[in-house]
Order: C-alpha cells, then sequence, then structure tokens
C-alpha cells in the first residue's frame, strides 16, 4: 500500500518553477531517501504532502487523501520534524514535548521517558536557552514518542553530534520495525545510505533518478587497485574503464558497474597478485549527477 503518492507535481512561484512534474510512491513500513542541494525543491516538495503550500499541478495524497483538502485529517498520524526547529521561548523542553504528544493523542510517559533519557536532553530548561542541536532533540522526541504511522523528516539530524545522530539512526529502525514510513529529506549522504530502502535525487526541480540502492549503484563506478604478474595491456582500449593510473607496479582506474566482470576476465590472465575494489557509494553517485560542464561538483 502507498503511504504518499505523489504524481507529476509541479510548483511555481511566478515565473520559477520550483518542482516540475515529480513523482514518488512511498510504501508501508520502508523509509525513502530524498536527497538533494539546498534549493533542489526538497522542502517544497515536504511542504505540500504538509499542506503548508498548494501545488500548481499535479496530485499529492497521503493515506489515500488529498494532501491539500484533507491536511488536518492527515496531520493526525504524521510525525514532522523541520531541519531548524522554533520553539515558545518562555516553555520548557519538557512542556513542549508533552503539548506536541497529547496534539496527537498519545500518551505514552514511558516511551517519552526514555527518549529524553537516550537523547541526553534536560526537559526542565525553558527553550530560549537551548542550542540548535537541543531544539532538534526536542522536536525528535516529540516526534517518536508519537503513535504516528508515517515520519516526514527534512534534515532531522542538523545540529546534532555522532553519538545523537546514532541514536536517531536506531530510532528510525525501530519504526521501521514498527511498520511505519519515513520519509527522510537530507544532505548527509551516509545517513541516507545506512537508514534507506528507496531514494530519489532531485535536482532542479526535477526527480532524475529513483530506486533502492542496489538499482542506483550500477550507475557508478566501482573504483579498483590491481596489480599483476604480466604487465597489462591496451586496459584503456576497454569498455567501462576510466581514469587509469599507474604507480609503479600498481595499476588504479575505476570501472562501470555494469562491465566490471568482463574487466575481470580481461584481467585474470595477465596474472593477478593483487586486487582491491571500493563498492560505490551513494556519495559518488550524487556527486556523479552534480557535476557541471567542466567536472566540479
Amino acid at each position: 500500500m502507498s503511504i504518499i503518492s505523489v504524481r507529476d507535481l509541479t510548483k511555481k512561484f511566478g515565473n520559477f518553477t520550483a518542482l516540475d512534474g515529480i513523482n514518488m510512491e512511498v510504501e508501508e513500513g520502508e523509509i525513502y531517501g530524498f536527497i538533494g542541494p539546498n534549493g533542489a525543491g526538497k522542502t517544497t516538495t515536504l511542504r505540500i504532502l504538509l499542506g503548508i503550500l498548494k501545488a500548481t499541478r499535479g496530485e499529492a495524497k497521503i493515506f489515500g487523501k488529498d494532501a491539500w483538502k484533507d491536511a488536518v485529517e492527515i496531520h493526525r498520524n504524521v510525525a514532522y520534524v523541520p531541519g531548524d526547529v522554533n520553539l515558545w521561548p518562555n516553555l520548557t523542553g519538557g512542556e513542549v514535548i508533552d503539548l506536541f504528544v497529547k496534539l496527537r493523542g498519545s500518551n505514552n510517559k514511558s516511551r517519552r521517558e526514555e527518549l529524553i533519557e537516550r537523547f541526553d536532553l534536560d526537559p526542565s530548561k525553558k527553550c530560549r536557552t537551548y542550542s540548535k542541536g537541543n531544539r532538534q532533540k526536542v522536536a525528535l522526541i516529540a516526534a517518536f514518542a508519537s503513535d504516528a504511522d508515517l515520519y516526514i523528516l527534512d534534515e532531522p539530524t542538523s545540529g546534532l553530534d555522532p553519538l545523537m545522530e546514532n541514536i536517531f539512526q536506531e530510532y528510525i529502525k525501530l519504526a521501521r520495525e514498527e511498520g511505519k514510513s519515513v520519509l527522510l529529506s537530507s544532505h548527509i549522504l551516509s545517513e541516507v545510505e545506512k537508514l534507506c530502502d528507496k531514494v530519489s535525487i532531485i535536482r532542479e526541480g526535477k526527480i532524475i533518478e529513483s530506486g533502492s540502492l542496489e538499482e542506483l549503484r550500477h550507475l557508478t563506478r566501482t573504483s579498483m587497485m590491481i596489480q599483476t604478474r604480466e604487465p597489462i595491456e591496451s586496459l584503456n582500449r576497454l569498455k567501462g574503464v576510466h581514469d587509469i593510473e599507474k604507480r609503479n607496479n600498481t595499476i588504479y582506474f575505476q570501472v562501470d558497474g555494469e562491465e566490471l566482470d568482463n574487466v575481470i576476465k580481461y584481467i585474470s590472465p595477465f596474472g593477478i597478485i593483487k586486487l582491491e575494489s571500493a563498492p560505490p557509494t551513494l556519495e559518488d553517485l550524487f556527486l556523479r549527477h552534480y557535476k557541471g560542464d567542466g567536472g566540479e561538483a
């Protein structure tokens, strides 16, 4: 079942097209990564899904309901964490968490206390005294303490230290185990790679690639380091081989994923002494799509 369904979603601000016909499906129990640089259209998409902005054209549905017309009903089962959390300065962190949890009709005090302890938050302090990281913690605790079916997270770990990022990842995985769905917008590629079942890359308002990590990795190049008994001849003539560099008796190069098998077969008769390969990462894919005409990212 699709929890989020986006069809031909377009948003214009005057003559500027922020979103240009994007499509997306987030299934039940799925963690979906939505990546792209600032200004690519991630936050605009999320605001349309949250019913904050109205689309110029296209369809955005959550739980089968229209994201704009049925926003109030949808929000009963959605937890949202923005990348820059603003809180009521005169309330304590604990009071804000309680407010958000009660708005969603939840009352799981043990889960609330567990989250406050794990995220190392002092809930008795006024929100005006909190750092950016602590404001993020308040929003994350409120989200995970509520019994939401869908988490929409827009750069949720902004301002968190690495230890807190790990705890965040634990609770995201727990949400998936409980059958919840997560739409995670992030530019922290290692975070997306660890957590997400599927990924969409958005660039200048258009989704340029979508799929599972395995499906997308065929688009990236594997880095190879090889030593052979006999000198390898004509490696540069092989299809899919790039950036060959020789250092003493070692050759470094990159190979397109779909040509890896052919390259290994070609190299084998030269007598492999040592071979190391580094699998492509999401960052490789991201940089490849965002390289400019001059080859600079």
